[in-house]
């Protein structure tokens, strides 16, 4: 289902390719966390478990979008629809936490070996990480085209996970059939990066003729879902961050009315950075600055950052943030 060309790209970015259609990968934050040099913005903002997230995609190289900032190989996108053989939710689930394993056996350390180790894991750690407790479906390519995301969500619930799904928000009716099934995600996160329809259109290059108005859709729908929601917005300068788009977000926040507005600065790693270059990534007080702006808009509070990961979250209220 994969063309060999696009699994060679795939294994080349440390990608372990699950099934047909879907993929693993390591995050930094879970490498850093083993060995005890720090942890991911989710875990400090939402108190999850870097060691123990599993951040994989059920659509690898399928998505509506050819997003200027992503870091995926836009050119080598497969569509918008995952032709052939679907794997099963238990299948992708399972595959995966296999698959999560043999990419961190570098991290194990043998007792009974002679040989010099040169893991420096915590070995507690490296042996709960084995069973990630948390998915981050977001690896790479959009999730609700995969035609079972709810079983997928559902499965991981039933085995005592959390899930936090990162969609486009091009397909309104996959998430209305979550909420109409009883299966939406722990945290369900839409990614705005735009506040117009011009300027999306730029950024976006959608193969989706009203993907502005189905946007749109699905944030209307946010404000009605029971399940925690995120706005979610990835911050390039000279591009979609200046002043004046400032009251643009805040309209449609206040349309979305999420639980919390998750801001992130740019970061130029990956196949973007043959898009945009260094000179695109938002400094700290940039960051600040434009957000300091955005939370006077909406009158929201700003609840957390996590500095080396040019992350800020907005909210009402601090008390709220961690999962229970």
């Amino acid at each position: 289902m994969i063309p060999e060309k696009v699994k060679k790209v795939l294994r080349k970015q440390h990608y372990k390719i699950v099934g047909e259609h879907s993929a693993v990968q390591i995050c930094r934050w879970t490498k850093k966390s083993l060995k005890n040099e720090g942890v991911c913005y989710k875990e400090k903002f939402y108190g999850i478990q870097s060691h123990r997230c599993c951040q994989m995609t059920p659509s690898v190289m399928w998505c509506d979008n050819k997003c200027q900032h992503c870091w995926r190989a836009i050119e080598l996108t497969l569509g918008n629809k995952i032709e052939g053989k679907l794997n099963t939710p238990a299948e992708i689930i399972g595959d995966c936490i296999e698959a999560q394993k043999k990419l961190l056996q570098g991290f194990k350390i043998d007792p009974k070996s002679e040989k010099k180790q040169l893991s420096k894991a915590d070995q507690k750690k490296y042996e709960e990480s084995l069973e990630p407790m948390q998915f981050a479906i977001s690896l790479s390519g959009e999730p609700t085209i995969y035609p079972n995301i709810g079983g997928l969500i559902a499965g991981l619930r039933a085995r005592g996970k959390t899930s936090f799904l990162v969609t486009n928000g091009l397909h309104p009716e996959k998430i209305k059939e979550l909420k109409d099934s009883g299966n939406l995600p722990t945290q369900l996160y839409i990614s705005i990066n735009t506040p117009n329809e011009k300027l999306y259109n730029e950024f976006h290059k959608s193969s989706m003729k009203d993907a502005w108005k189905k946007l749109n859709e699905s944030l209307a729908l946010m404000k009605n879902l029971s399940c925690r929601t995120i706005f979610r917005m990835n911050l390039v300068k000279d591009l979609n961050m200046n002043d004046e788009m400032i009251e643009e977000y805040a309209e449609m926040i206040k349309k979305a009315n999420p639980m919390f507005v998750e801001v992130k600065g740019y970061m130029s790693v990956g196949f973007a950075r043959e898009r945009l270059g260094y000179d695109r990534m938002p400094d700290e007080k940039e960051m600040e600055k434009f957000i300091s702006k955005l939370a006077k808009a909406t009158g929201l509070k700003i609840l957390d950052s996590h500095e080396r990961s040019r992350a800020w979250v907005l909210g009402e209220d601090k008390d709220e943030l961690k999962i229970r």
